[in-house]
């Protein structure tokens, strides 16, 4: 349950320390059953996902990203047609990807299946954060929620956010003939 910090944003009304990041963003609770299950396409393990992006790994197996001289590695679904300078300045949740798990998650991901582009990435700043939006409510204690939302570190709606995705801005792309 979220509850509302007074009126200047969101918190779990149990709040441990590891429920916010060093900038203070308050992150969805996630339990961990490392090799259990199946993959969930589409829906990444929160913090699975965020450290693989603070630390550039591997969205599939974990393992250092594919990183060389042209930039790191990434596979996402292609957006060309819909975005002129795309992959250039968008922000991805997808962490980037090792060489050797390429095949495995375009052939495995129904997603990928459809259409991707295989990129390099020279830079990939951490950018902000994706998670579900909460307002003030006025007639209630708890928060209102808005639904999901992408923001820049610099937002002073931050406080607001429940945080489950780490963003990355890519920049200095280029798109790689699969």
């Amino acid at each position: 349950m979220i509850r509302l910090l007074g009126n200047r944003g969101i918190s779990y009304p149990d709040e441990m320390i590891g429920d916010r990041d060093s900038r203070g963003i308050l992150w969805a609770r996630t339990p961990l059953a490392h090799g259990q299950g199946t993959p969930e396409f589409g829906l990444v393990h929160a913090a699975r996902q965020r450290r693989a992006m603070r630390k550039l790994l591997c969205q599939v197996c974990a393992a250092p990203a594919d990183q060389t001289d042209d930039g790191i590695l990434w596979v996402l679904l292609d957006h060309r047609t819909d975005w002129p300078s795309w992959p250039t300045g968008m922000g991805v949740t997808e962490p980037p990807i090792c060489a050797p798990c390429l095949t495995i998650s375009t052939r495995a991901c129904p997603a990928l299946r459809k259409g991707h582009a295989i990129i390099r990435a020279t830079h990939a700043p951490l950018a902000g954060v994706h998670g579900a939006l909460y307002a003030p409510s006025p007639t209630s204690p708890r928060p209102t929620p808005l639904g999901p939302e992408t923001l820049h570190y610099d937002s002073p709606r931050l406080p607001w956010l429940l945080a489950s995705h780490l963003v990355r801005e890519l920049l200095d792309t280029t798109i790689l003939n699969p």
